[in-house]
């Protein structure tokens, strides 16, 4: 029987465990929560987990208060978070800030991230140099996911809004479906961790909508968030 072949590089492994700091797998309480976060947000700057680090400017980490009761995960860095290094720092950002204002959620007392760290984008052909967003692949999800579950094990929020339909897969499966689940506040499984979880879409679908509809779509997003509000308390 022939033996398989190791990968020849980090990269054809599509794993980021090898680059997380020495005991940032299952470490927990917000009170070294702050610092835990420092020392992953540098970890992964040099996370070669999987080949979207090639394309990609920097590693785009969370941000935001360690010791959160809500943390909000997205699908991966924009254009804009890619340039800066930070996430939801673009239009879909904004939107979202203003969402969780009129929630009634403290955005600066809020963890935000996504699922996979690095943008991942193309050129397309009469769209000039413009960086096109690419979505995901379920492999790539799975490599940077040891991010986020050491993300979830140091903020140990109370709710977990997962932020449109490919954070979701990348959380639950191919067979998760937005639509379907948005608006309620359920109990499930994340990385090993049991998590109040409350789906809504991607601010960047309000941006997206028509003009005539993007009120009732920005709507749909605040009255999601309400759900994870209302289960704070």
């Amino acid at each position: 029987m022939a033996r398989s072949e190791s990968p020849r590089t980090p990269e054809d492994a599509y794993d980021a465990t090898p680059f997380l700091p020495e005991g940032a797998k299952g470490a927990g309480g917000t009170a070294a929560g702050g610092a835990g976060l420092t020392a992953l947000r540098e970890a992964a700057a040099g996370c070669r987990g999987c080949p979207l680090h090639r394309d990609a400017m920097q590693t785009v980490f969370g941000a935001g208060d360690a010791g959160a009761r809500v943390l909000l995960v997205g699908e991966q860095p924009g254009d804009q978070e890619d340039r800066r290094g930070e996430p939801f720092v673009g239009p879909a950002g904004r939107v979202l800030t203003a969402a969780l204002e009129e929630a009634g959620i403290d955005p600066d007392q809020t963890y935000v991230t996504n699922a996979v760290k690095h943008f991942k984008w193309a050129h397309e052909q009469g769209r000039g140099k413009r960086r096109i967003h690419r979505p995901p692949t379920l492999r790539e999800m799975g490599a940077c996911a040891p991010w986020l579950t050491a993300e979830l094990a140091l903020t140990e929020p109370e709710v977990l809004v997962v932020l449109g339909a490919t954070a979701g897969k990348a959380l639950f499966g191919s067979g998760f479906r937005v639509t379907r689940e948005r608006g309620a506040c359920t109990e499930r499984t994340v990385h090993g961790r049991t998590e109040q979880v409350v789906p809504t879409i991607h601010p960047s679908a309000v941006l997206r909508a028509r003009e005539g509809d993007r009120d009732a779509v920005r709507g749909g997003l605040v009255a999601d968030l309400r759900v994870a509000a209302r289960r704070l308390g």
